[in-house]
């Protein structure tokens, strides 16, 4: 085992030989063995937590200003060729994702680390580096052409392929230089001379990655990137891309039939997909190595220059697919965005990445008004002016309303097409404080979904102007997202509609049924109260369970409109005695059985509530009665009501439809129940969404919940395993008077 700084590296089984283990304890003790700086190993751990954020990682990595000078400087190279230049890290994470960043940024450590390293005719620093950047830049293509899942990993990997050379150059340089010399470049007599000293430079690489705790794949291909051909068959992705890159680095010519027949052997490639990808890195590596401020010498052989009109098709080529590739990301988080607001703030975000545009306001088409409605997405200035534009799609002659009837990009200084702006453009140019605005309409499936308003600068068209296919691509997209956005909703209010249609006419049936038999029982209990004295203590009884099962005819009446409520009578209501009453009535059926205590606070100035009677009843023991069902082992129920104070009515005055309500009162019903899944909690005043395990559907709640509506009262709900469940109902004592 290897103590590094904190970090605890247990060394493989292949570095336990005695003559290894030796050598590795004598690298250990010397004092110029390169490590990584404490806040690239702390950016490194922070990269590969699944939680962090861009935000938590680029607060990391700017601790170091030299370190995130050196990524900010590669990430605005030409090598990325980014259409605007990146300011920030936590504005790089979000272009090139954390492993792209990660591995510049030790990248640039690892050359660092090394950058004392005096070198000589038998160790050619420059091109050492050459042959390593060459070998990372095949790796990272050759992994993306066979779809390995991180390219950036598979660089990396091939930029510190032969770092072990440089340990032994560093420590033993004697030595190593006259193996080096033996050698002649020869890989067998290189591997036989450096087991002399004790290890392989493959076995010192690993090491040595295994100090810095980067991936274990990652020293595994290192390790084998010198075994024989097949032995490296069965091996796992990352070895046998390492392992073609490095025979593809090779800086003899005479071999290149050697080397590509190992590439097509490994991977099935055809020779002239090879051929591409050795050339484009030949073409890459100079960039790479001049944005990392590292200095290589290029070798004999080149392809001779290409000319300046295909330089320049190249140039726009790469341009296009970089652009394409950071559109990804974006189109990806558009894919998973999940409401109206959700999506429109995706697309802002995505205008302003990778176009660098930042004024943007959003037309959406209404059918029912026949109008383009502003949209914000961010909460700025415009964003909350734009909820008041109203745009008829009568208008035909502003400029929002064109591009979307011709389907067309418009911009306000013709450069696209001449127009004659309305006082409608005008002021929506005001509006976004730039010289002119760009239209682009998104359009799906042949309708009309809105138009995207770009607020820009008389320089800037021109450049926008280029982009226009992807611009036209981005709108698209994003109004796909907003049309699939819409046709979920619709389906979701047609689902709702249909569930209640089919629940009202089952509780049509229902009346038919109940009533007969009802009818039957309320004769009864009228002839067993004839039959008993008028001062029998059951008489009281009786008279309760009539008057219930009058609640219950009324309840099964009104079940079958409950898609359709109507006017109700109120009359004033005292809460407390209500419940009251009720505890009285389930403590024997509810409560006995179930060992429940009943824990009644009832605030004895309580006002009277202006409501229907029967109705909270039935909120009240349908809350009841799932209290007391949540507690099956037994346990405590507590029932409060409060009058609320000016400041408490304050907190929730938002959640009551009634925003007359100048008084009201809290009824809170809590268990010490296990809580509520959190899959239920957000659904649990739909129709047919029950809390109760083991059940499909239910309908309590939701009543419950269209009940306290009606009254212009609110109901919530606060669950947790530890704390119970607690129900809410605030219902307002009365109206302010108009003036």
């Amino acid at each position: 085992m290897i103590v590094s700084g904190k970090h605890i590296v247990r060394r493989p089984s292949y570095l336990m030989k005695s003559k290894s283990h030796q050598l590795f304890e004598k690298i250990e003790t010397f004092k110029n063995l390169p490590t990584l700086p404490h806040i690239l190993l702390e950016f490194i751990a922070a990269c590969n937590k699944p939680d962090s954020t861009n935000e938590n990682i680029s607060q990391v990595i700017n601790k170091d200003s030299s370190l995130t000078a050196k990524v900010m400087r590669m990430v605005n190279s030409a090598y990325y060729g980014l259409p605007n230049r990146v300011t920030s890290m936590e504005h790089a994470l979000l272009l090139l994702g954390t492993d792209a960043v990660k591995n510049i940024a030790i990248s640039a450590s690892v050359f660092q680390a090394f950058a004392k390293t005096k070198s000589n005719s038998v160790l050619n620093l420059k091109l050492f580096w050459r042959h390593s950047l060459m070998c990372a830049t095949v790796a990272k293509l050759i992994a993306k052409k066979v779809s390995y899942s991180s390219p950036d990993e598979a660089f990396l990997s091939g930029l510190l392929h032969d770092i072990g050379k440089l340990v032994l150059w560093v420590n033993f340089s004697k030595e190593y230089a006259d193996v080096l010399e033996s050698s002649n470049n020869e890989s067998d007599l290189l591997l036989a001379g450096e087991m002399r000293l004790g290890a392989t430079h493959c076995e010192v690489g690993a090491w040595m990655i295994g100090q810095w705790n980067l991936q274990s794949f990652m020293a595994d291909a290192v390790l084998y990137h010198h075994e024989p051909v097949h032995r490296v068959l069965d091996a796992l992705p990352l070895v046998k891309i390492v392992f073609v890159a490095n025979a593809l680095s090779r800086e003899t010519m005479g071999e290149n039939d050697l080397r590509f027949r190992t590439a097509q052997e490994v991977f099935g490639l055809p020779r002239s997909e090879i051929e591409a990808v050795v050339l484009q890195a030949e073409q890459e590596v100079l960039e790479i190595a001049r944005s990392l401020g590292i200095d290589i010498e290029s070798s004999e052989g080149l392809p001779p220059a290409v000319s300046e009109a295909d330089r320049q098709k190249e140039k726009d080529l790469v341009s296009a697919v970089r652009d394409i590739s950071l559109l990804q990301g974006t189109l990806q988080n558009l894919l998973e965005a999940s409401g109206q607001d959700s999506i429109l703030k995706v697309v802002k975000q995505g205008l302003q990445v990778l176009f660098d545009v930042h004024r943007v306001i959003f037309l959406v088409h209404d059918p029912e008004k026949n109008a383009l409605l502003g949209k914000g997405a961010m909460g700025s200035t415009e964003d909350v002016l734009a909820k008041e534009i109203v745009v008829p799609l009568q208008t035909e002659t502003c400029l929002p309303v064109m591009s979307l009837s011709q389907k067309t990009p418009l911009d306000s200084f013709g450069h696209l097409r001449k127009v004659e702006l309305t006082i409608l453009d005008r002021q929506l140019i005001r509006l976004m404080a730039r010289d002119g605005l760009l239209c682009l309409p998104m359009i799906a499936h042949e309708e009309c979904v809105g138009v995207i308003l770009l607020g820009i600068d008389q320089g800037r068209i021109s450049r926008l102007s280029n982009q226009m296919s992807l611009l036209t691509l981005f709108a698209n997209q994003s109004a796909l997202a907003l049309h699939a956005d819409m046709v979920r909703e619709v389906q979701s209010k047609l689902v709702q509609s249909e569930r209640l249609a089919a629940a009202s006419g089952i509780a049509r049936r229902v009346v038919h049924e109940v009533n007969n038999p009802l009818g039957i029982i309320k004769n009864y209990i009228k002839i067993l109260g004839l039959k008993l004295s008028g001062d029998d203590p059951a008489q009281e009884e009786l008279k309760i369970i009539s008057e219930e099962l009058d609640r219950v005819a009324l309840i099964v009446r009104e079940l079958s409109d409950f898609s359709e409520p109507g006017a109700k009578e109120t009359e004033p209501v005292d809460i407390n005695g209500l419940l009251s009453d009720l505890v009285k009535i389930t403590r024997e059926s509810l409560m006995r059985d179930a060992k429940v205590n009943v824990h009644l606070k009832l605030e004895p100035s309580l006002p009277t509530v202006s409501s229907g009677k029967n109705s909270l009843k039935q909120v009240f023991i349908n809350l009841i009665k799932n209290a007391v069902e949540a507690m099956p082992q037994g346990g405590n129920l507590y029932i409060h009501t409060r009058r609320l104070g000016n400041k408490l009515q304050a907190q929730v005055k938002q959640d009551m439809e009634g925003a007359g309500a100048w008084d009201s009162v809290e009824i809170s019903i809590r268990d010490e129940g296990p809580g509520i899944p959190d899959a239920i909690k957000s659904r649990l005043f739909e129709p047919f969404v029950t809390s109760k395990t083991g059940e499909h559907a239910g309908l309590g709640l939701s009543v419950a919940y269209n009940i306290i509506n009606e009254l212009k009262g609110a109901i919530t709900c606060e669950s947790g395993e530890k704390t119970g469940t607690t129900f809410k109902i605030v219902l307002p004592v009365g109206q302010k008077q108009k003036a």
